[in-house]
């Protein structure tokens, strides 16, 4: 297929882009390259430009004839939403209204859109299953709510097919050291713990001891960038296959504390760094897990890095890589 993807020089989206490519798709990337990098989009044409800007938008669905879009750009961090919410109604949500516009002058067929467990809140159940309410708690989730609402409805009112994946914990990187997160002030608890065991930052915090999980820390459900990769590649055979819209949860089922994270980085790195225990944060629940059953029976999707020790291992390896890029790009 030809394949638009924006955000494709970012974290999330070059690892997708890459495989894309090997599986042989024409790709475009549109990105703005506020937190994503030139040397990260391995495959394909990089397209320079905004979603604000409805006239790049125009130009690039005017060159090209796309069969797909997969829409990554957005902001992400939750406390920043909390304190700019309307920089994320902007971004996230009004954005990708005018990418939805071209989508359907274009009469796009297939639309991949990046979702976040944050859609549901704080909700009583520590597994997640795709029909619970929405009820987000920050703008960050409630952006995202708002786009997948907009495709669900563009799709109702067109021929236009979707599949909605809502990441829950995303981390590691490429294993050959290709890719990795490379997004500066990175709030991603295993990226974080990484960054002090590599000597970027002096030490870390966490949030809450007191939750009632098995150490008092929170439970989270990480799943490997490459295995979140494959769900998008497969999510665009299910629709080139004929397969009805759906909304999936991306994680393992599974999930670690917080202390648990940390202590395994450690133990892979060989480095004790300091960790300061502090009080909650608002808005943290004790435990979020996908039920993973309807991304298995939908797309046949089976995850290849499913273990901490491998995802933190791949994490630490990019790390290095990456503070030694950085060192030599400043010499």
């Amino acid at each position: 297929m030809n394949v638009l993807v924006t955000g494709g020089a970012g974290y999330i989206g070059s690892h997708v882009v890459r495989q894309l490519g090997a599986a042989g798709h024409s790709i475009v990337v549109f990105d703005n390259l506020s937190t994503g990098y030139r040397w990260a989009v391995t495959c394909g044409e990089l397209v320079v430009g905004d979603l604000a800007d409805e006239a790049a938008i125009a130009d690039v669905f005017a060159r090209y004839r796309f069969d797909a879009v997969l829409h990554f750009a957005a902001n992400i961090v939750v406390p920043e939403s909390v304190a700019n919410p309307l920089k994320y109604y902007r971004n996230n949500t009004r954005n990708t209204l005018n990418l939805l516009k071209a989508i359907a002058e274009h009469q796009v067929p297939y639309m991949v859109f990046s979702s976040t467990a944050a859609v549901y809140g704080m909700p009583d159940e520590a597994v997640l299953t795709e029909d619970m309410p929405l009820v987000p708690i920050n703008p960050y989730g409630a952006s995202k709510m708002m786009s997948e609402r907009m495709i669900m409805d563009l799709a109702a009112a067109t021929s236009l097919n979707y599949v909605i994946l809502r990441y829950f914990n995303v981390a590691g990187a490429n294993p050959d050291g290709l890719l990795g997160q490379a997004t500066p002030e990175a709030t991603h608890l295993i990226k974080v713990a990484c960054e002090c065991a590599t000597g970027q930052r002096d030490g870390m915090s966490v949030f809450g001891t007191d939750y009632d999980t098995r150490d008092g820390t929170c439970v989270r459900d990480y799943i490997h960038v490459e295995d979140l990769a494959k769900a998008h590649v497969m999510a665009l055979n299910h629709m080139a296959g004929g397969g009805e819209s759906k909304v999936l949860n991306c994680g393992y089922g599974s999930g670690f504390t917080v202390r648990e994270v940390i202590d395994v980085v450690k133990r892979l790195s060989g480095v004790d760094f300091p960790v300061e225990e502090v009080g909650r944060r608002a808005g943290d629940p004790a435990a979020l897990m996908a039920d993973n059953g309807r991304i298995k029976e939908v797309l046949g999707w089976q995850p290849d890095y499913d273990d901490l020790d491998t995802i933190v291992d791949t994490a630490l390896a990019w790390e290095k890589l990456w503070q030694h890029r950085r060192a030599s790009d400043n010499a």
